[in-house]
Parts: structure tokens; C-alpha cells; sequence
């Protein structure tokens, strides 16, 4: 059983022709339960900066602009996967089984990516590839 897990958010874009991290927050985990926990915390905390709620603070004026229909709606993807329990269950699953899990979605301009994986996991060699979850 894999007790600690370490977790990552970090946003990805292209800076001067480059493709460029920026971490967004790290997170170790003492239990499966509060990895799971915390990713869906980020993936919300990330849906809200995106597309706040129209009850929330003032938005300045300007501050949001409409994207074309064609680019993918990360806050709701985001939102999405944080209600889905039958995919929360297989992170959990891939979590407990000591593989990498990477959820990530894209826009037209960055993405964003969520990262865990088991403590032991790290400490040994690993063998098997990384789990991907779709999100769309």
C-alpha cells in the first residue's frame, strides 16, 4: 500500500518560441484520500481563475474576453473531472497501484497539468508508464 503522495500543479505555455512551466503548487499528501483531495481542490481553484462566477468579487472591465467556440473550455473540463466519481476512482485506483497519474487540459494558449504520484513510488525504480485520464 503506497501511504504518502506527491503532487504537482503546474501551467505550461510558450514564452520567447519556448515552452515554459510555471509551477502553480505542490502538495505531499499523508494520505490517498487528501491527494485526491487536493487535486480536485487545484483543478477547481484553476476553473475559477478561468472563468469566475458572475456572483463572485467585481471583475474589472475588460479583465474577460469571449475565445472562439473552437478552443477548449478548461474550466468546465476542470469542473468535469472534479465531479466525476467514476473517474476520481480510477485516479484513486492508479494512485493506490503506486503509478503516475497526469491529468491535464488544454486552451489555445496553456496547459494545465496536475501531477501525482505514490512517495514510494519514487523511491523505486519505475517500470510502468504513466497513467493519462482524459478529461474531455
Amino acid at each position: 500500500m503506497h501511504d504518502e503522495f506527491l503532487c504537482h500543479v503546474t501551467a505550461y505555455g510558450i514564452c520567447g518560441g519556448r515552452r515554459v512551466g510555471v509551477p502553480l503548487g505542490t502538495y505531499r499528501a499523508p494520505t490517498l484520500a487528501l491527494a485526491l483531495w487536493w487535486l480536485r481542490d487545484r483543478a477547481s481553484w484553476i476553473a475559477e481563475r478561468l472563468d469566475p462566477s458572475p456572483e463572485g468579487e467585481k471583475i474589472p472591465a475588460g479583465a474577460l474576453v469571449p475565445v472562439a467556440d473552437t478552443v477548449a473550455d478548461v474550466p468546465t473540463l476542470l469542473r468535469a473531472w472534479c465531479s466525476d466519481d467514476v473517474r476520481q476512482e480510477l485516479v484513486a485506483d492508479e494512485l493506490a497501484g503506486g503509478r503516475l497519474v497526469r491529468i491535464a487540459a488544454s486552451d489555445d494558449t496553456t496547459e494545465y497539468e496536475l501531477l501525482a504520484e505514490s512517495v514510494d513510488a519514487l523511491r523505486m525504480q519505475r517500470t510502468v508508464p504513466a497513467f493519462v485520464v482524459p478529461v474531455a
